[in-house]
């Protein structure tokens, strides 16, 4: 009996120390739960440099030389010898129409002149003239001849037979690519619409607008980027011309010149970005900003806590700020070598503890 009694003691003994060593474990977890939390946050040493303050608009590409080519007379159309996207060069044969009754009319223009001349050379013999020596005729008197005999009526007939003969052939005027062209083989061809569109697009202007107040930042050899919409390319070119004139809406237009690598289409819509370079600037990137009782504020570091401190953003671009301490606070202030935040500071609170993410 004793021993049991014995045993029943000892698993008591051990029970108790089981529990004492699990409420141990609790309470070490408890205690390790509630630490302070550090958010690990990326930095970068605060240092004075330019900052390039970009001016961004929307424009349109639109080619320097572009024609709408048309036929100069009516017929039906024989051949064409090129399709839209074509490059062709300046005296190129492009198209042309049925020219036989083009040829006929300059044939019989042709036996006219011959046949006036004839009438022409015989009313000079008979007014005393030598047909061979028009500089012994009165300029009065040889007009009137000519007038009389129907040569001048002839020659002006057959220089538009022959016209009208070389019309049937649409030349390039100038190189470049063909756009626009709806008509096939054999259609009647008007001479009132246009057969095609040919755009020398090596160089484009850049048309687009900025606002009065960003005119001050721009001249003509101005630097600018675009970039459009339908790829990721950057293009770079020059201003060239700016309008001497404010619109109704309050902008004014700008042209600039961007070289073509062969990517780039007439009508094309462009994101335009001209930069200045503004030196002597505390510069951020825009993710090292953010909002505290809708006030903007950096992060500082110091001893491994994290410091706001208020700043006025004076100049913005796409992917930063030109920064100053807020002239309305006095706590405000920021010097070159502070060790800025410029991540996961959104939640970021005074005075947390911060552990820094290695870059690596």
């Amino acid at each position: 009996m004793f021993i049991n009694t014995k045993i029943i003691l000892f698993a008591c003994l051990l029970f108790l120390l089981a529990a004492c060593s699990d409420k141990k474990k609790e309470e070490a977890l408890d205690k390790k739960q509630y630490l302070p939390e550090k958010n690990e946050v990326k930095i970068m040493v605060l240092n004075k440099g330019a900052f390039k303050k970009e001016l961004v608009s929307n424009g349109r590409l639109v080619a320097l030389e572009k024609s709408e080519l048309k036929f100069k007379v009516n017929e039906k159309l024989n051949t064409i010898y090129v399709k839209n996207g074509d490059y062709v060069k300046r005296g190129q044969l492009l198209a042309n129409l049925d020219a036989f009754a083009f040829q006929q009319k300059v044939s019989k223009a042709e036996i006219d002149l011959k046949q006036a001349t004839l009438e022409f050379d015989d009313l000079q013999i008979r007014r005393g003239f030598n047909p061979n020596s028009k500089a012994s005729i009165p300029v009065e008197e040889y007009d009137r001849m000519a007038i009389k005999s129907g040569y001048k009526n002839a020659t002006h007939q057959l220089e538009n037979a022959r016209f009208d003969l070389k019309s049937t052939k649409l030349i390039a005027p100038f190189s470049g690519k063909i756009a626009n062209i709806e008509s096939k083989k054999y259609d009647q061809i008007n001479s009132s619409k246009a057969f095609a569109t040919l755009i020398n697009d090596a160089i484009f202007e850049v048309e687009f607008y900025v606002i009065e107040s960003e005119l001050k930042d721009i001249k003509v050899k101005d630097k600018i980027t675009i970039e459009p919409f339908a790829t990721s390319k950057i293009y770079e070119g020059e201003i060239i011309t700016i309008n001497p004139q404010v619109e109704r809406d309050g902008t004014i237009l700008i042209k600039a010149l961007v070289k073509n690598d062969g990517d780039l289409l007439e009508g094309m819509n462009v994101k335009v970005f001209i930069k200045k370079d503004i030196p002597d600037q505390f510069v951020v990137p825009k993710s090292a900003v953010v909002l505290r009782d809708n006030q903007e504020v950096l992060f500082t570091v110091k001893k491994g806590k994290a410091y706001w401190t208020y700043v006025l953003t004076t100049f913005e671009n796409s992917k930063a700020y030109a920064v100053i301490p807020h002239p309305d606070k006095s706590s405000a202030s920021l010097a070159v070598g502070d060790t800025i935040i410029v991540s996961n500071n959104l939640n970021l609170a005074h005075d947390s503890e911060v552990s820094i993410k290695s870059s690596h």
